[in-house]
C-alpha cells in the first residue's frame, strides 16, 4: 500500500520511513504544503500522514484543499500541537484521526491500519477472502489447508492490494502505483515475476490473469 508522508523534520522522516516500510507501506515523502496539495490529488494514496507545522504554512491548508476537491483519502494528522482545540480544528477540517508527538511507532501503525480497514468497510484486522487469511501484523498468509506462509515485503504488498479488492481487476499500472514510490523505477515484468511467485503459494486458481488488462484475486469458499 502506498501512502503520502507530509513532514519537515528530517530525523523523524527517516524513522517514519523505516517503520512504515517494515510494516508493508510504500512511502512518498514531501515537506511543503504546495507539494502535498499536488500529490494528494494526483496520486492514489491509501492514507496521508500530515504534519501541521510546515515551512510554507499550516498543514490544514492542504487538508482543506483536498476535501474541497472531493478527495476522500483518509488523513491522520501527526503533530506537536497537542491541545484539545488543535485536535478539534484538525478533525473539523476533514482529518480522520489525530496523533500528537511524541508517539509510539506501534500506535501510529495501528491507527493507520484502522483507517484503512474503515475505508475498506472491514472490522477484522485480517483480510479474509474465501479460505485465505492475510495477517498484516505478521505479513503472512494462511491458505485453505490452514498452513501459514511467510511473505517477502513485495509479495505482501502485492497480495495486500489484490486481496483488499477481491474480485476487482487490477491493472499492472495500478499495482505498480501501490507497490512502488515515485523514486522507484519498476518494470512491468517485475509484476509478472511476483504474480508467478504468489501463485506458488496461493495456487494458480486464486489469481487470474486477464490478458493485457491485469489480475484478479477471486478465491471462493
Amino acid at each position: 500500500m502506498r501512502l503520502l508522508l507530509v513532514e519537515d523534520d528530517d530525523m523523524l522522516v527517516e524513522s517514519l520511513k523505516r517503520w512504515l516500510a517494515d510494516s508493508g507501506f510504500v512511502v512518498d515523502w514531501v515537506n511543503t504544503i504546495a507539494q502535498a496539495k499536488t500529490l494528494g490529488l494526483q496520486e492514489d494514496y491509501r492514507v496521508v500522514i500530515l504534519d501541521m507545522g510546515l515551512p510554507d504554512g499550516d498543514g490544514l491548508q492542504a487538508l482543506r484543499h483536498w476535501r474541497q476537491k472531493q478527495r476522500s483519502t483518509p488523513v491522520l494528522i501527526l503533530t506537536a500541537r497537542s491541545n484539545w482545540q488543535d485536535k478539534v480544528n484538525g478533525l473539523k477540517a476533514g482529518a480522520d484521526d489525530y496523533l500528537a508527538k511524541p508517539f509510539h511507532a506501534e500506535e501510529l501503525i495501528a491507527r493507520i491500519r484502522a483507517l484503512i480497514r474503515r475505508s475498506e468497510g472491514r472490522s477484522d484486522a485480517r483480510i479474509l477472502v474465501g479460505g485465505f487469511a492475510l495477517d498484516e501484523d505478521r505479513q503472512q498468509i494462511q491458505t485453505p489447508d490452514q498452513a501459514w506462509h511467510p511473505l517477502t515485503g513485495t509479495e505482501f504488498r502485492m497480495l495486500r492490494c489484490l486481496m483488499g479488492r477481491p474480485g476487482r481487476l487490477l491493472s499492472k499500472d495500478e499495482l505498480v502505483e501501490q507497490l512502488y514510490s515515485l523514486d522507484d523505477e519498476p518494470a512491468h515484468n517485475t509484476i509478472e515475476a511476483y504474480i508467478r511467485r504468489l501463485r506458488k503459494i496461493v495456487g494458480k486458481g486464486a489469481i487470474s490473469t486477464q490478458r493485457g488488462q491485469g489480475y484478479t484475486f477471486h478465491a471462493h469458499e
